[in-house]
């Protein structure tokens, strides 16, 4: 029961709000230390070597320095503006080009806290100068934010490439459909409501010539398509590897800075440091973490997870339901980060034993830690908004926003989990 222990005090700790590469590393020494014995933390010092040696990892903070130049430099901002343009004179179509945009800064950089809130800087205050329905606004923006969840190169398919031992390329692979779901799933939802509510989502009125401004978004989308087809197309054809391609992003990411005339040494510098602080908080969050894995395995609660979910009447589905529905209900309160380190490797060697697909398994917790980052009260994307949302957006109305986003995604994460072999590309 160690183990189990030292998981429930961590979570306490957690909803509490503690430091969770401190809360992690911290309770697993005291616990085992105090049951175990000290000799167990021997081989702590190669584990920790293993982590700042695994190239998969290295992927990391490319792809988020890639993301970074993307938002700092403005090349997000002409994104949203010349989609804004483009698609705004429909009912929706703000918003659609919101979800575009948050699906191309998805596939440009992993990173979900900079998408949203390059969105929220531009993009609310035109939905509401155009008398946008308020919780729509912050629904689209908060759900087209966390698509750099599931579409590749999502930093949590790296983290859970590594912590479940699948070819993150794999993984690549296969959240391309259920991300394109996503997508088509949030469009079809504003395609409706702009058909029945388009008082909620009207349209613009846009004065520009249709020329000139295919000409302006041709010159703004097509650069960093570009980068995005180059990122992954090497990825998918084998040319290189994720930390490879991650590379390539990077130094493509500053190319089109160049391009565009927003690069300086300035900028690089706030860049890196901004890299720095991210990479360090999750590669601390992951030492902590191997120290908590250490205490677990080693206390003999994994066979005691396994022959527990072994002996329930359903066989796999049964694992499958309380697995996601453990997942859905703990990112209601903690980030994905830690669900990733704490409860991901508790789950994998019972997948393994009912021979679960771990790519398979693998994209479906990802589908499910998305929904976290919507998820009252803590969603992550809530906060994001709300820090940069104008005085007296009230958190209630961002509440209310995300809730058929919610239900979207829940939907498509039954559709993955009914339908693998038509969805997922193993």
């Amino acid at each position: 029961m160690i183990g189990l222990i030292l998981f429930a005090i961590a979570l306490v700790f957690l909803f509490f709000g503690y430091s969770v590469a401190f809360t992690f590393a911290g309770i697993s020494v005291i616990v085992g230390v105090l049951t175990l014995g000290v000799d167990l933390f021997a081989f702590m010092p190669y584990r920790i070597m293993s982590i700042m040696e695994n190239t998969i990892l290295m992927a990391i903070p490319m792809f988020v320095f890639m993301g970074i130049v993307l938002q700092k430099t403005g090349l997000a901002e002409r994104l949203l503006e010349s989609s804004a343009k483009l698609f705004g004179t429909i009912p929706g179509g703000l918003a659609i080009s919101t979800i575009i945009v948050g699906a191309l800064l998805a596939a440009s950089t992993g990173v979900v806290g900079a998408s949203v809130v390059a969105m929220g800087v531009i993009s609310l205050p035109v939905m509401l100068k155009n008398n946008y329905h308020q919780p729509t606004a912050a629904g689209v923006i908060c759900a087209s934010g966390t698509l750099g969840q599931i579409i590749p190169p999502s930093i949590i398919l790296i983290i859970l490439g590594d912590v479940m031992g699948v070819p993150v390329g794999d993984l690549f692979k296969a959240a391309v459909v259920p991300g394109f779901l996503l997508i088509l799933g949030y469009t079809v939802y504003i395609l409706i409501l702009g058909k029945f509510k388009p008082e909620y989502c009207p349209a613009m009125v846009v004065t520009e010539n249709k020329r000139d401004l295919l000409i302006q978004a041709a010159k703004d989308i097509v650069p960093p398509l570009i980068l995005i087809l180059s990122v992954l197309g090497s990825i998918f054809s084998g040319i290189a590897t994720p930390t490879e391609s991650a590379s390539i992003g990077a130094v493509g990411a500053m190319v089109l800075a160049k391009f565009y005339g927003s690069f300086s040494f300035k900028n690089i510098n706030e860049i890196s440091l901004e890299t720095v602080k991210v990479t360090s908080m999750i590669f601390a969050v992951l030492i902590g973490a191997t120290a908590f894995s250490m205490v677990f395995s080693y206390s003999g609660s994994e066979y005691l997870i396994e022959e527990f979910f072994l002996d329930l009447p359903g066989d796999k589905w049964t694992f499958l339901i309380i697995a996601m529905v453990a997942i859905l209900v703990l990112g209601f309160f903690i980030d994905f980060i830690e669900i990733a380190f704490l409860v991901v490797p508790i789950l994998t060697p019972v997948a393994i034993a009912f021979n679960i697909d771990l790519v398979w398994f693998a994209v479906l917790i990802s589908m499910n830690l998305q929904t976290s980052f919507l998820t009252p009260p803590f969603g992550f994307s809530l906060f994001y908004l709300k820090g940069v949302a104008p005085k007296g957006f009230k958190t209630t109305t961002i509440y209310k926003g995300v809730i058929p986003f919610i239900l979207i995604q829940i939907t498509v994460l039954l559709l993955v989990l009914l339908f693998p072999e038509q969805l997922i590309f193993f």
